[in-house]
């Protein structure tokens, strides 16, 4: 591919791939300076593919993330999912730094699904803010280059003697200066060369307290606009009939009284059931609920919640035809452990992402050209899927990316659910656009839950009490059919094997109709819970402090970075001093997504189930772009992961999820939620992620309160009051 300094256009007025557009981050492979790819490179093969994938960007001489206007007003383009975690903040912040604008006249926008100009679009795995650190710093050095490259030129002076400072370029010690306005146009002609990135130490805005969301107006107001409120002419609202069981298959439906509800446009069947379209959501919600239909649940999900925790009792115990695979295996593993170890085993249910705004989607379709407005977590994959259903080419495939309610996972299912449903319905209505509409129930009900899970772990100890031999077993539906790594994450690996001569280590991934999918934390959602807790027992079986136990630990692994958040959380935390009678602290460190959290939980029990009243976090994240969403989303995990250690649960009834809304599956009010003190380490490292980390620390933290409280360890989350029968709940 020859390089060129300028843009040039392809026939059909697609943006091709140039050597500005590489620099300044706009490549097939998502970075900034690429040099020497080739079209065999897997993402260039992806990438034609999809054609494109979608209407180009807004064109800019800065690249695809980055549009400075005549104004001198800086946009900068989040090819993310904001979905309430804040991630635009952090992801501008890095372009603002590296190109030296003036943080108050910078503003993001939402990228639209685009593999061609952003690269790969997933906003998953708590990975946005780390896998853009290079590609945006990069891009704003680059344009932060053709400025000082213009002003130079202008003033007829060597550029290492021009400085830029909040939007202003300047010579040094001449007076001579001019803005990002005045020079946009002498700039926008210069070309591109390698970015020189600031070291750490020279970061102005990086790690400053004014890196705040900039979309807290909208948002506290109600100006923002998600997919609920958007309005086309002739849209029609749809509602989807689905069976009650996981499985079950439609085999008969009567519309009749659907069709005289007032407003009801169509009734017909889509793959996922019965869809009801409408000219209002009151219309297509009543015209659902007149519908007769019958259902074949002869592949569908019928067992209760309490048959499902035997059945994976007998699995971990060895008493099924469900077969493991090992995850981590050192030593004789199949020798037999002695009488002398302890067994331990922990329930976890399946859990709702339950996000305030319910699945929703408006989708249009025009012979080949297909229109989609939605908070899709996922683009890349969603234009695929379109594709697929609409039977078009995913670069006809418009999506329009509106940030979303909350989603936790639950919009960046591989199948595109909703998507697909939405796209079906829109199928059947003659060009003009649908919204697909889940309510409450269906959202809850709807399945896609984090999978319910058992462990079985038997450990030897020692003669210093630290683990001599750890057999860990893991029963959980897979999240993908060709391996189970991410229901052990947090396991493998883990820094308290460092004393065992034996590991044994295995998974078993039984098959069930209920569909289940990430869920905020993923695996380390229940992991870190029988980690930390384990700890804890074995602590106090060795007559040792927990922090003190796991220092030992971790020295022994040589796990310095927890080490170093450990040592931070008992001075932060005050552990050691007394608390006044009837409380008692709990801690637990854990790593997921590259960061270390270490969390101390203040925690009574009132009425036999725990209150906690104080949480304090230490974080290490490596640099910490905007600390204030540091510690956003460290309360936000903190009252997500309590919220389902107290009260989340999904169980069945003849399968028949029992839980429909808010009522059955509560979630954290504001008289329980803890106050949260984060403290951050600090670090020159890469940022690593921050969306999840907060949530897995929590539960363990507070059942090892309840340890020291009681000596009654926990068996099963959620909790319910100490000295309950182990799974009452389900």
């Amino acid at each position: 591919m020859s390089a060129s300094a300028t843009e040039t256009t392809s026939p059909k007025g697609r943006l091709q791939m140039t050597r500005r557009r590489m620099i300044l981050g706009g490549s097939l492979l998502g970075g900034s300076l690429v040099v020497g790819y080739t079209a065999t490179h897997p993402t260039q093969v992806i990438g034609a593919i999809l054609q494109a994938g979608g209407a180009d960007p807004e064109p800019s001489v800065f690249g695809p993330f980055i549009r400075i206007g005549a104004d001198g007003w800086v946009t900068i383009v989040n090819k993310h999912q904001e979905m309430g975690q804040g991630i635009h903040a952090g992801l501008a912040a890095m372009v603002a730094e590296e190109l030296d604008a003036d943080w108050d006249r910078v503003r993001v926008v939402e990228g639209q699904g685009n593999f061609r100009a952003y690269g790969p679009q997933f906003t998953a795995g708590s990975g946005s803010v780390a896998g853009a650190w290079d590609t945006l710093r990069n891009a704003g050095a680059a344009a932060r280059g053709m400025f000082v490259a213009a002003a130079a030129q202008r003033w007829d002076v060597p550029e290492h003697s021009i400085m830029v400072l909040d939007g202003v370029v300047s010579e040094l010690g001449a007076g001579k200066s001019a803005s990002f306005a005045e020079l946009l146009e002498d700039a926008s002609r210069q070309p591109p060369r390698a970015p020189i990135l600031k070291t750490p130490d020279a970061y102005r805005l990086i790690g400053a307290d004014r890196v705040r969301r900039k979309d807290s107006a909208a948002k506290s107001t109600g100006a923002q606009i998600y997919t609920q409120d958007v309005q086309a002419p002739g849209m029609l609202i749809a509602m989807v009939a689905r069976s009650p069981r996981f499985g079950g298959k439609l085999t008969a439906f009567d519309a009749a009284d659907a069709r005289k509800v007032q407003g009801v446009v169509d009734v017909f069947a889509i793959e996922s059931g019965v869809a009801v379209v409408a000219e209002t959501t009151f219309a297509a919600r009543r015209g659902r609920d007149a519908l007769r239909m019958e259902w074949d649940d002869s592949e569908a999900e019928t067992r209760s919640s309490p048959e499902l925790v035997r059945w994976y009792h007998d699995i971990a115990g060895g008493r099924s035809d469900v077969k493991p695979s090992a995850f981590q295996t050192t030593g004789d593993a199949d020798a037999a452990f002695g009488q002398g170890a302890v067994e331990f085993a922990f329930d976890f249910p399946y859990l709702a992402h339950a996000p305030m705004e319910t699945l929703d989607c408006v989708a249009r379709i025009d012979g080949w050209n297909v229109e989609i407005i939605s908070g899709s977590q996922m683009p890349t994959i969603d234009q695929v899927q379109a594709a697929r259903v609409a039977l078009t080419l995913p670069g006809k495939v418009e999506i329009r990316v509106l940030p979303a309610g909350g989603s936790f996972g639950r919009r960046g299912v591989l199948s595109a659910d909703y998507l697909i449903e939405c796209l079906r319905i829109a199928k059947r209505t003659n060009g003009r656009p649908v919204k697909l509409v889940w309510t409450r129930e269906d959202d809850i009900t709807g399945g896609y839950y984090r999978p319910m899970a058992h462990h079985r772990a038997w450990v030897e100890t020692g003669a210093d009490g630290f683990p001599a031999r750890w057999r860990h077993h893991v029963v959980a539906q897979a999240l993908f059919p060709i391996g189970d790594d991410f229901t052990v994450e947090g396991v493998r690996d883990s820094p308290y094997f460092a004393t065992a001569s034996v590991i044994d280590g295995k998974i078993f991934a039984p098959s069930a109709p209920t569909p289940v999918w990430f869920w905020r934390s993923v695996g380390h959602s229940h992991t870190a819970m029988v980690m930390e807790h384990i700890v804890d027992q074995l602590a106090r079986r060795a007559s040792r402090d927990p922090a003190e136990y796991r220092r030992a630990l971790y020295k022994k692994a040589n796990a310095t970075r927890r080490l170093v958040v450990l040592d931070e959380l008992c001075r932060r935390a005050g552990w050691g001093e007394r608390l006044e009678p009837g409380w008692a602290r709990g801690m637990a460190v854990h790593e997921s997504f590259g960061t270390v959290v270490g969390q101390v939980a203040e925690v009574r029990l009132a009425g036999g189930r725990p209150s906690v009243r104080r949480v304090v976090a230490v974080v290490d994240c490596g640099i910490a772009i905007s600390p204030d969403q540091i510690a956003a989303q460290m309360e936000g995990g903190v009252g997500y992961g309590l919220s389902a250690a107290l009260h989340g649960a999904i169980t069945l009834k003849d399968g028949l999820v029992q839980e429909t809304n808010f009522d059955g599956y509560p979630l954290l009010r504001m008289n329980e939620m803890p106050a949260v003190e984060t403290h951050i380490i600090r670090s020159t490292a890469r940022p690593t992620g921050m969306g999840e980390p907060g949530v897995p620390p929590i539960a363990p933290a507070v059942a090892n309160a309840i340890l020291a409280l009681t000596g009654v360890p926990t068996r099963a989350l959620p909790f319910g009051r100490v000295g309950e029968p182990l799974n009452a709940g389900l």
